[in-house]
């Protein structure tokens, strides 16, 4: 029906019943019953929702609510996108073969269904670069990044920042308790969990915390069963999980142990002889069946150096070097079959990924 026709309907239908209904005005696609507007809202892709949001108030309530995110990936409609904290080319030689100055990272987003790369806009607090050793991870479908050392001072932060994709914007959360750096991190049931780490003295800690983004508060975990400086956050089924790590009288020894938090419980499990003793698990770790961890280095000599893995469902994106030094290689593991298939990626996206996370946006 054209604008025109409708809205000489809407009038004759103001007049003949005195008031226009609340639930003609609200309705999500004009002429469509509410629930086939709300597939066809659910099936937009994430890229899309910024554009959307702007069509009117209703769309950007809802494209913004939690209850629309949940709805979307309890329905499958959402898509997992790995997002990298990743060194920027911009500032090299004219040649391209070197850095210069200090170096600058940012967060790129690769689509894995699209091979598609994007780079989204800085934290407005660091213009000209995240904070060094930031730490990154998610929380129904936004980015949390987390920590780091001030990229002009190298002064540790406290800092916490939120990215929603679909206004686009960035917001700054609470400030995490206790100044720690090189922690571990990760997201269960839509609550950010941190352990580990050191303090601005070096001292490697054995303390948690929790993360209510909604809320926006912090509430302190229990100890784990010992201190882990530079220890590996990740999610295994139900459980949080802290990777080896080093005590602060032995610098640099990392432990074959892990421990796994059971949030239903609060308590901390220790597990022995999970990793490689003097390994560091930083952003690395991988997992086969039965919770068997292994090293994402030790299985292609193309990243052998400074390897970064992301899991993404069926797919595992994985990045690294064959050599100090070396170009960096992109590649999308199957996980069935275990075949490294390599990404074309365009110069800019090309830089060193210190870490990553999935984002199931």
């Amino acid at each position: 029906m054209p604008f025109q026709d409708w809205k000489v309907e809407i009038e004759n239908k103001k007049k003949k019943h005195k008031m226009l209904s609340f639930e003609l005005l609200s309705e999500l696609i004009p002429g469509l019953p509410e629930e086939i507007g709300f597939e066809c809202l659910a099936r937009f892709h994430y890229s899309t929702h910024s554009i959307a949001a702007r069509v009117c108030r209703r769309w950007q309530d809802l494209l913004q609510s939690r209850e629309f995110y949940h709805l979307r990936k309890q329905t499958g409609y959402t898509q997992k996108a790995a997002c990298l904290v990743q060194l920027l080319n911009s500032d090299s030689d004219p040649d391209g073969s070197k850095s210069v100055g200090p170096p600058r990272y940012g967060i790129t987003v690769f689509d894995p269904v699209s091979r598609t790369w994007d780079r989204i806009e800085p934290v407005p607090k660091y213009p000209d670069g995240l904070p060094l050793f930031c730490q990154i991870t998610s929380s129904e479908g936004k980015i949390v990044v987390m920590g780091g050392w001030d990229p002009t001072s190298y002064d540790p932060v406290r800092d916490v920042f939120i990215y929603d994709f679909t206004s686009q914007k960035w917001r700054q959360g609470k400030q995490m308790p206790e100044t720690r750096s090189f922690f571990a991190t990760g997201e269960l049931d839509g609550r950010i969990i941190v352990a580990g780490g050191h303090d601005e003295n070096k001292n490697a800690l054995s303390t948690a915390w929790e993360y209510d983004v909604n809320r926006d508060e912090w509430t302190e975990l229990t100890r784990m069963s010992q201190e882990r400086d530079e220890c590996q956050g990740m999610v295994i089924g139900s459980e949080f999980w802290a990777v080896s790590g080093y005590r602060t009288d032995i610098q640099g020894g990392f432990e074959g142990s892990a421990e796994f938090l059971d949030l239903g419980t609060g308590q901390w499990s220790r597990v022995e002889e999970a990793w490689e003793p003097s390994q560091c698990p930083r952003s690395c770790v991988g997992v086969e069946k039965e919770k068997t961890l292994f090293c994402w280095a030790d299985c292609d000599s193309a990243i052998r150096v400074g390897a970064c893995a992301v899991p993404l469902g069926e797919w595992t994106f994985v990045s690294g070097s064959a050599y100090q030094g070396g170009p960096q290689g992109f590649f999308l593991v199957d996980e069935q079959s275990g075949k490294f298939n390599s990404i074309a990626v365009p110069v800019e996206f090309s830089g060193f990924v210190q870490s990553g996370c999935c984002v199931d946006i």
